[in-house]
């Protein structure tokens, strides 16, 4: 059975496409190496529903979902076109297979998703499915819809991506880039051993395993995308592409499956 290329990437702060830090670096060299698909699936921490949503704009507008960032940013847009009819038709298969699946017309593309695209694949020609993160059920079903948007991706020949944060706590951000908290780095630690293993098991009860979970995600919605990511592997690997933090302890961890991890070095 085809697979679908699993790639997760934390996005970081909005202005992650104007600053100078490796993760923009790891992206730009990145996009440089990955062969471009027909389209991608992105699950973002920023589009939060009850039940998992899909995007169908045909043509979605750039939303500059934050404030207080230089004027340059806001004048940014990101021009890349939707896939309402292959939406469609992956709602209707989730369906098919009892999962509660919405449509959302007019989702824009939100900076999780066009803030790090950007620097991905900056002529935003690969179409675009924004996907949300769906906070009404529990992580079993969240890690069976990362597996079911596998498969649909598999079958209309896309690429999965989720974009969040391996650790997300902006309440104890540190004002510069400089040495990462211990908390943080022992939480992303346990995030990349069990990606390796595809320990979905223990993921599943990531609040009560991980180390510093609370303090790492006071909420989930950053988690989510790549939890459901991990879900997305069905228990294969997904191996370290990058590692670096932002702000002393929001990590920028980058994972993917199977021949992306042979297209860049770990960091």
């Amino acid at each position: 059975m085809p697979t679908a290329p699993i790639l997760y990437l934390s996005h970081g702060a909005p202005d992650l496409a104007l600053s100078a830090h490796p993760a923009r670096d790891f992206l730009r060299q990145l996009g440089q190496r990955l062969p471009r698909p027909r389209g991608a699936l992105v699950i973002s921490a920023h589009f939060e529903t009850q039940e998992l949503t899909l995007g169908t704009a045909p043509t979605p507008a750039t939303w500059h979902d934050f404030h207080g960032f230089p004027d340059e940013l806001y004048a940014m847009r990101y021009p890349a076109r939707g896939l309402p009819e292959v939406a469609a038709a992956i709602a209707e298969t989730l369906r098919t297979e009892d999962h509660s699946v919405a449509l959302d017309p007019a989702r824009p593309l939100d900076h999780g998703i066009w803030s790090p695209l950007s620097l991905l694949w900056p002529d935003a020609e690969v179409a675009l499915i924004p996907v949300s993160v769906p906070l009404a059920v529990d992580t079993r079903t969240q890690l069976a819809l990362g597996a079911a948007l596998a498969r649909a991706a598999a079958d209309h020949d896309l690429m999965l991506i989720g974009s969040g944060a391996a650790t997300h706590n902006l309440g104890d951000r540190h004002p510069r880039h400089d040495r990462p908290d211990a908390w943080a780095r022992e939480f992303q630690a346990w995030v990349i051993d069990i990606a390796a293993r595809g320990d979905l098991d223990s993921l599943a009860r990531w609040h009560e395993q991980a180390p510093n979970a609370r303090h790492a995600h006071p909420t989930p919605e950053h988690f989510l995308p790549l939890l459901m990511c991990l879900g997305a592997a069905a228990g294969r690997p997904l191996s370290r592409l990058h590692d670096s933090f932002m702000y002393g302890n929001l990590s920028m961890l980058a994972l993917g499956s199977g021949a992306l991890a042979e297209l860049t070095e770990t960091h």
